[in-house]
């Protein structure tokens, strides 16, 4: 085992409209989280509110980043010497926004509004929400590593993870709510693999269970090799992710370095 370990869990639930019972959920599998070792816990999208019609209901269920889920998300991760991330539904000035947040105990390192809204598959987040500004580059220093967050749907687009590489991440943290239907499954697994071959780098991608979510929550090394996988049921993928197996792997493989295209 090589120095610089981090344990990274990625925590499958399955979130609810009660927003009161999916806090105490979230506290709960954090600890189970950190109780297991974990340093880096990273929870799904929409962890703070969901429903199988959200335009309907999480405008009325959303919260400041002062709010009562982001201090809880606060409070576990000070406990536990952690970085938690988990989205939720943000109430701004501007609107309400699709938002992951990391935090530690020092409080909210970053937080990133979603900039690619799911208009697809029969959806419209665009209906109801503001969308993040795409000159956001949510890295965070934090674990002895750089850690890149992106979420959901920014994952069908190599551009938006190609950009954390610019800004030198090892890690990308992935909450997703991977909406249901054909061939979903196939399409999640796929582009976290893919994310992770074309990068070089670590993926921790945290899924919603069913009903809502597929499931299917992954870890996988920078040669796109799984460490730890889940089905469909609520539960924690938990998986070491090395900082040499990194180095080594883009020596082998130092595709980032040998390219001739930049992301503008």
């Amino acid at each position: 085992m090589s120095e610089g370990m981090l344990t990274a869990a990625a925590v499958q639930l399955a979130p609810t409209e009660d927003v009161e019972a999916n806090r105490t959920a979230a506290a709960r599998w954090i600890d189970r989280a950190a109780d297991r070792g974990a340093r880096l816990i990273v929870l799904p999208e929409y962890a703070q509110h969901c429903s199988a019609d959200l335009a309907a209901t999480a405008p009325a269920a959303a919260e400041p980043l002062d709010g009562p889920f982001v201090s809880m998300l606060v409070e576990r991760a000070a406990a536990h010497e952690a970085l938690v991330v988990a989205g939720l539904v943000e109430r701004h000035d501007d609107g309400v926004s699709n938002t992951v947040v990391a935090v530690d105990a020092s409080g909210i390192r970053t937080a990133y509004r979603k900039v690619h809204l799911y208009d697809a598959f029969g959806s419209r987040e665009s209906d109801w929400l503001t969308p993040g500004d795409p000159a956001q580059l949510p890295v965070v220093d934090a674990l002895g590593t750089r850690i890149g967050i992106e979420t959901c749907y920014d994952l069908r687009f190599p551009e938006a993870t190609r950009r954390l590489m610019d800004a030198a991440a090892d890690v990308v943290v992935i909450p997703a709510e991977w909406v249901r239907g054909p061939q979903k499954e196939r399409h999640w697994t796929t582009l976290v693999t893919a994310r992770a071959i074309e990068s070089t780098a670590h993926i921790v991608a945290a899924d919603q269970a069913p009903p809502l979510g597929v499931g299917c929550s992954l870890i996988v090394d920078p040669m796109g090799i799984p460490l730890a996988a889940l089905g469909d049921g609520e539960g924690i993928a938990l998986a070491q992710l090395d900082p040499e197996a990194t180095a080594a792997t883009r020596r082998r493989n130092p595709s980032l370095a040998n390219r001739r295209y930049r992301v503008a």
